[in-house]
């Protein structure tokens, strides 16, 4: 039985496939051999594997460097029995977890959501009966029938068709359904042309079929993209990355300072118990406990923000990659384009005519020329062409909650709505020309017919189809009121243009029927008929689209399309939407045939100069997206089929239509387009870059504190004396300054011009050599300053407490003129307004009232180990302070003057 797993079952005859099946396309199978290969072959669903328990999902919250110096810090306060401040930092580590938690549990839904799209139920042959089962129930060798409506419950191999449609944009991102046929195609036809196959959790929307169950469950295409999800790798985002260097960095580098501080200072003659608690009040100095935090609370926001401009966040790293976004790889369908089929153009009688307005919404016009085109004015031959495609139909456009759709085929719909564009509404016509008779599409007669009753009496036949098939029918054309010699090559040419433009062009036709006759048969229109004209109709871009895509690249961003739809079509809406540039430089495409036969190495060079990407499979979408990551690229996919879900798991993020866009596809994203608007992936950019440049503003910001504190712990160690600050007022400083001043960042407005920049390149350092100098500045400020003065203290006969004081406020105050300098890396507070930002001046408040309670309160002298102060004490705070505002100042004025005198070379 293991030889009915992997053939190329479109490549064999039908006869062939029910030998190999051992079935029976009449009968189906017996009853004793369902049961066989149902304990042989397993249930017909998506094999779910191994999914983590919602323990393992918390613990691995865990497991990141940062929460180890934050839990160590904790442990380190509870030794000393600062059991507050022990249970703040325990409080942070668990805040952490349960948000990132929240945020990325539901991740591995993906599979269950595949294993739910493909339970359905299907009419099933076995020993002549015609039962209805559970799709689970499905074994290979059954004989299924199919009819308009079904879900198709497993891959299926076709015996008979009568215009069957299968609409497969979930799975291939083919834009319209697919006609079927049951004859044998040579083995090299890609998925998405195998007409003689019919796969699982695909949408029959039209017709009828009888085909053989040839793959369930797992073995199925839509099992193989499950696999595909299960295997892609995690990717860790920029930020990540970045944050996990720099914990880990900073981590060896607080355990070194620490082992330095206790070895010299039992080296010098100090006793071991004192010195460990010195070593203990360096790395609790050092250990950055509002770090984590406000990463957290600095992506929430963004998250917050992006929401409101129509994007939901899954995962909080997410809202920080997009802002490193290097390149979007998008799908076509429903993302770039409107996922509605549109007639943009009508040629008869030599004259064209363009239709306006976008989507199934009857709203526009149809113009020949300057004159707008009616049933009374304008060229008749595109009114006939116009009522032959609104009656020989047999879809509907409806209109639910204010939204159009189409109820049949898309192709006939945009028929429906450029004949109402033009005033024509089908009761009318119904009732004008009530139908008599149909001859329904068949792949093989390519056309459709359908007979009516004339006004006068008389039988009138309309015809749509195929250029190639109703041209040859033909042997006149309509010319205002007569007919006319007819000239196919001229037709035959026009409708070559407008294919090459990527429009789909049908052909219509009428002629008169005998008054005696009320059926239709395919001879009656074999010959004779009159031409109409041509439509041509095309999947439609968002007209937000184009101007995101000039955006992006304003930003660096490269866009890349990537569809199941033809290559025609897929790159005549690419340089409709901008793809080819400003420029106008060649728009180069790439079919999934040709990427196929690409070593890897080639494929990663032609991914990077090729824009559009044609009838794709789904492994060679995942493929594409690894092609660009090799190169070091971070990849945002978008996309709402089942086919795109690997490639959006294995994309730095993945993006989603959150409308029309499957169950998988969601829950294998990253972020979800609220309004599936290729336009709002802009906006995400923005708002990813702004959250970063906060990120690194907190960063820059925090570390100077931390830095400095460690430093002076050092310094008295090597020195010899008191240490200048306790422990717990270290910790005072890091979170009271974490919370009231670091967190107002957060809400720092993005920075004018912030989209006219290039990405940041991935591999580059959170800090730049620019703000680790920075850093180092203000950090011997607070040791200098800080020292000196504590010393200068003890010197004038104040007590320890008293001195202790003075150091904690220089650090406090020097953190608060610095926040106003880290508000912007490249322009001045007064170029960005004070009050800008609100919440730095509240915190700057909210900062020195705090300041207040401990130097002054009785209670917190006694919880701090602190002391009042004088005012000449403050004096001297206050002047170190502005001595740290100046020096970053000047800092900042070197570097400004040092890029102007390299731009200017």
């Amino acid at each position: 039985m293991e030889t009915l797993i992997g053939r190329h079952w479109h490549h064999m005859p039908p006869d062939e496939v029910a030998h190999l099946l051992g079935s029976d396309p009449a009968k189906g199978l017996p009853l004793f051999e369902v049961k066989h290969r149902r304990e042989y072959f397993g249930p017909n669903v998506v094999p779910a594997g191994r999914r983590k328990s919602a323990l393992e999902r918390f613990a691995a919250q865990f497991r990141q460097p940062l929460v180890y110096i934050l839990v160590v810090a904790a442990l380190v306060t509870l030794i000393l029995q600062e059991y507050v401040d022990s249970l703040v930092i325990f409080g942070v580590v668990l805040v952490n977890a349960v948000v990132g938690y929240i945020q990325e549990a539901k991740a591995e839904e993906a599979i269950e959501a595949l294993r739910k799209m493909v339970k359905t139920e299907a009419t099933v042959i076995r020993e002549a009966e015609k039962l209805r089962l559970s799709s689970e129930e499905l074994v290979p060798g059954d004989v299924v029938l199919l009819q308009s409506g079904d879900k198709v419950p497993a891959d299926m191999r076709l015996f008979s068709v009568r215009d069957l449609q299968v609409d497969e944009s979930a799975l291939t991102g083919e834009s319209v359904p697919v006609s079927k046929a049951a004859e044998t195609l040579s083995e090299d036809v890609i998925l998405a042309d195998r007409k003689n196959m019919c796969y699982s959790g695909t949408l029959v929307t039209y017709g009828q079929g009888r085909g053989a169950v040839v793959a369930i469950g797992g073995h199925t295409e839509t099992g193989r993209i499950s696999q595909l999800i299960a295997e892609s790798v995690e990717i860790d985002t920029p930020l990540t990355k970045q944050i996990a260097r720099f914990s880990r960095l900073l981590l060896w580098v607080i355990l070194a300072l620490a082992a330095i501080t206790f070895a010299a200072g039992v080296l010098r003659g100090g006793s071991a118990k004192e010195m460990f608690m010195a070593a203990v009040a360096l790395a609790v100095g050092a250990i950055p406990e509002g770090l984590p935090a406000a990463v957290t609370i600095v992506l929430a926001i963004g998250v917050r923000s992006m929401a409101r401009r129509r994007a939901i966040i899954r995962k909080l790293p997410a809202v920080e990659t997009l802002g490193s976004t290097t390149v979007i790889c998008s799908d076509k369908t429903g993302t770039l384009t409107q996922n509605q089929m549109t007639v943009q153009e009508i040629h008869a009688d030599g004259r064209t005519c363009e239709v306006t307005g976008g989507g199934y919404a009857p709203e526009g016009e149809v113009r020949c020329g300057d004159e707008k085109l009616s049933r009374e004015r304008g060229p008749q031959a595109a009114v006939e062409c116009l009522i032959a495609g609104m009656l020989c139909n047999d879809s509907q456009i409806r209109q639910t909650d204010g939204r159009w759709f189409v109820e049949g085929d898309p192709t006939e719909g945009a028929l429906i709505v450029a004949a109402r564009k033009a005033g024509l509404v089908e009761a009318g016509l119904a009732d004008e020309f009530p139908r008599l008779d149909t001859i329904p599409f068949e792949s093989h007669h390519k056309y459709m017919a359908t007979l009516h009753k004339a006004p006068d009496g008389g039988r009138v036949a309309y015809l749509k189809g195929a250029v190639e098939t109703i041209l040859a029918k033909c042997t006149q054309a309509l010319a205002g009121d007569q007919a006319v010699a007819l000239d196919p090559s001229a037709v035959l040419a026009r409708a070559d243009r407008m294919s090459a433009r990527g429009l789909r062009v049908l052909a219509f036709a009428k002629v008169a029927r005998p008054a005696d006759r009320d059926r239709l048969e395919h001879g009656d229109v074999e010959t004779g008929l009159s031409f109409l004209g041509l439509q041509g109709m095309i999947d439609p871009p968002r007209s937000e689209a184009k101007e995101a895509i000039r955006s992006c690249r304003a930003a660096g961003v490269a866009v890349k399309m990537i569809t199941g739809d033809h290559a025609l079509t897929a790159t005549a809406i690419a340089a409709q939407l901008g793809l080819a540039g400003p420029d106008g430089e060649h728009l180069k495409a790439l079919t999934g045939a040709e990427l196929a036969n690409l070593s890897d190495r080639e494929l990663i060079d032609a991914a990077a100069e090729t824009s559009v990407f044609a009838r794709v499979a789904p492994e060679q979408k995942l493929r594409l997206v690894e092609a660009l990551q090799a190169r070091g690229q971070v990849v945002a996919m978008t996309g709402d089929g089942v086919n795109d879900a690997p490639a959006l798991k294995q994309a730095d993020i993945g993006v989603a239509m959150g409308v029309t866009g499957t169950e998988v596809a969601k829950e294998a994203s990253d972020m979800l387009l609220t309004d599936d608007n290729f336009a709002t992936i802009e906006a995400a950019v923005e708002e990813g870059r702004g959250v970063f440049d906060n990120l690194t503003k907190f960063i820059a910001w925090t570390l100077p504190t931390n830095m400095g504190e460690g430093l002076i712990i050092l310094a008295a160690v090597l020195i010899g004396g008191s240490l200048p600050m306790a422990p717990v007022q270290i910790l005072w400083i890091n979170m009271t300054t974490a919370v009231l001043l670091g967190m107002s960042l957060a809400f720092e407005p993005k920075e004018a011009g912030i989209m006219s920049r290039s990405p940041r390149e991935p591999d580059r350092p959170i800090l730049t050599g620019d703000l680790i100098r920075r850093i180092l500045l203000v950090a011997m400020v607070m040791l200098a300053g800080g020292f000196g003065l504590f010393r200068w203290q003890m010197w004038k006969g104040e007590d320890l407490a008293t001195a202790r004081t003075v150091v904690v406020n220089i650090f406090v105050m020097i953190e608060l003129v610095y926040l106003f300098r880290c508000r912007s890396f490249t322009q001045t507070i007064y170029q960005i307004g004070l009050f800008s930002n609100p919440w730095a001046v509240g915190g700057a408040i909210a900062m020195i009232l705090a300041q207040m309670l401990l130097t002054y309160s009785p209670t917190m002298n006694h919880m701090f180990h602190t002391a009042p102060i004088d005012l000449v004490a403050w004096f001297e705070v206050i002047l170190i302070a502005i001595l740290a505002y100046l020096v970053v100042g000047a800092d900042r004025w070197v570097v400004r003057r040092r890029r102007d005198k390299a731009s200017a070379e």
